[in-house]
């Protein structure tokens, strides 16, 4: 262990991310698959926006005042680790994924990316794709290899990696697609731990979103 647990916080953050599991399952349990265009309405960018600010506050809460330190607001300790360990990351889960497709859909578990291109609703969907690549990225990673990794950090830095990871894949409530987040949350955490900044793993989950949108109206 590098330092004690910080129990306090780390409550609050374990409470966060529980509820946000149970939401998510419940939803997904109660409403079934989503429509498959949610990304070409308004609703879904606000409905979105709007919990992630409700995240991004409790986030905040949580590490206040040593926002700096615990949401590993500071530049990477190298580029070059940060470019081949996201380049490893990117590997890993879209192997993951070409497994996990075999057997089911999680694209379509989800919903968020749509079938094809709608040039009727483009503004719909760029209002989306911002969501989706940068507000999305930027508070899912201060939530968990921000606040997430440092608070476990004490652990040790391989039981961080993996409590993140499963962490981060039950938050988003899904069943056919939780391999895939299992192994980008804790590949996200892998690139936290080797940078010690919070911030490669914006631009690696907002590329890796952003890839999947644009492949799926391309298509």
């Amino acid at each position: 262990m590098t330092s004690a647990l910080d129990r306090r916080r780390l409550t609050g953050w374990a409470v966060l991310i529980s509820v946000l599991a149970i939401l998510g399952y419940a939803s997904r349990a109660a409403g079934g698959k989503p429509d498959k265009d949610v990304a070409y309405q308004y609703v879904t960018a606000a409905s979105g926006t709007i919990q992630y600010g409700i995240i991004l506050a409790l986030v905040l809460t949580i590490a206040r005042p040593d926002w700096r330190r615990l949401l590993a607001l500071r530049p990477p300790t190298s580029y070059g680790r940060a470019l081949g360990t996201a380049f490893v990351v990117l590997v890993a889960v879209y192997l993951t994924s070409f497994v996990v497709s075999t057997f089911s859909d999680p694209g379509r578990e989800q919903g968020l990316t749509p079938n094809g291109w709608d040039s009727h609703r483009a503004v719909q969907f760029a209002v989306n794709f911002a969501v989706f690549t940068v507000v999305a990225p930027v508070v899912e990673e201060l939530t968990f290899r921000g606040l997430g990794y440092s608070l476990l950090a004490p652990l040790g830095q391989t039981a961080a990696i993996l409590w993140v990871g499963i962490a981060f894949g039950l938050a988003h409530g899904l069943v056919e697609g939780l391999p895939i987040l299992l192994v980008f949350g804790a590949g996200l955490a892998l690139l936290r731990a080797r940078t010690d900044s919070v911030y490669p793993g914006m631009v690696v989950h907002a590329t890796f979103n952003a890839i999947a949108l644009i492949a799926s109206v391309a298509t």
